[in-house]
């Protein structure tokens, strides 16, 4: 997938998180106004409500010339397609019932609203903006023929998300319910993957590891703690991180295998990942055996750690050699080495969401 032109029509976009509201506006693939952070009051629908039309207002007084759209993410499953945020909402539970948020907005502020998953918007700025152009970029610059047009995204934080963008179009569903938290966790096998695969979830396995409940202890500190930085168990630390890594890499490798492409994380528990990466990628990297005991990689390509320069090149040089044509002197290029790879975000969650939102709403507008 190339980058796409440079198009500088204004969006305004959101990040919904369950804690804070974070409002900007993209044009010609950039940012263009400081980000605004409101509380997002999930629980007060009065409140929430009032704190979009006054983020948006905020946003639009510093355009230069008027917004063609709104596009957002909201985190849990809705109904997308027409602007109805409702059902199963943790952060947001004044939501449940059904709140018809695109057409309140649409009718507030003149434009089309466009609003999908967190993660699905992630997936989409890393495919058109972030990692996937930059890897195919960086794969032509070293004579590579391989390009990649899938991608996988997953937003490690709160929750467990994830977004597929095949060919260049993002996949919702039949359902706008393509969603991975609720995945069969591989080690507590009556939990889902959400379970550990979380900022809560590493807390947990270090409370339960260490023997120290301290409601006050955030992910960062843990992370600190298996940094070295800061006191506490640090062997309670590492474990934490790599049980997280053990049961995001079992859900990432059953994905992975049905769509084929690279594999971009984000969201703030990625900052972790120099110690949930090792467990990841050897659950990727695993095997299983058939009934009649051979054993097969459970991802059927080889898994690349594209953040690592010599794993990078060997991803990139694969097997390539030129086969002849059977009864003829004509050759032809073929490498028999199936290949993906994993790496994190370069532009953050939050740049990628909203520049993944942008990108979604003009597509939608021009009809792609």
């Amino acid at each position: 997938m190339e980058k796409p032109e440079i198009d500088n029509r204004v969006v305004m976009t959101l990040d919904a998180g369950g804690t804070n509201l974070v409002f900007s506006a993209v044009s010609g693939g950039q940012l263009i106004v400081e980000p605004i952070t409101l509380p997002s009051s999930g629980d007060n629908l009065d409140k929430c409500l009032q704190a979009m039309v006054q983020g948006f207002e905020t946003v639009s007084r510093q355009l230069p010339s008027p917004a063609v759209a709104i596009s957002f993410a909201f985190p849990g499953p809705a109904d997308y397609p027409n602007g109805v945020i409702g059902g199963f909402l943790p952060n947001f539970p004044a939501f449940r019932s059904g709140v018809a948020l695109g057409p309140f907005l649409e009718d507030r502020f003149g434009v089309p609203v466009f609003i999908n998953n967190d993660g699905d918007l992630f997936a989409y700025g890393e495919a058109f903006a972030g990692r996937l152009p930059e890897i195919n970029a960086r794969l032509a610059e070293l004579g590579s023929p391989k390009r990649y047009g899938n991608l996988l995204g997953y937003t490690f934080g709160t929750g467990f998300g994830v977004g597929i963008v095949s060919g260049g179009r993002l996949h919702i569903g039949d359902n706008s319910c393509v969603e991975t938290f609720c995945l069969r966790n591989s080690i507590y096998s009556d939990h889902i993957a959400e379970s550990t695969v979380s900022a809560g979830g590493i807390r947990r396995e270090y409370a339960r590891l260490s023997g120290i409940n301290d409601p006050l202890l955030e992910t960062k500190d843990i992370y600190d703690i298996a940094d070295g930085t800061r006191p506490g168990d640090r062997e309670a630390a590492l474990k934490a991180f790599e049980i997280f890594g053990t049961v995001a890499g079992d859900a990432i490798a059953s994905a992975a295998s049905l769509i084929d492409g690279i594999v971009v994380l984000g969201g703030g528990v990625a900052r972790g990942n120099k110690f949930f990466m090792p467990a990841l990628l050897a659950q990727m990297r695993g095997k299983l055996l058939n009934y009649n005991g051979e054993s097969l990689s459970c991802v059927q390509s080889q898994v690349y750690n594209l953040d690592d320069e010599g794993e990078f090149m060997q991803f990139a040089h694969g097997e390539a050699r030129k086969l002849q044509v059977y009864g003829s002197d004509r050759m032809v290029d073929y490498d028999p080495h199936k290949r993906i790879g994993v790496t994190v975000s370069r532009i953050g969650s939050s740049r990628a969401i909203q520049l993944g939102a942008a990108a979604y709403a003009l597509n939608r507008i021009d009809g792609k």
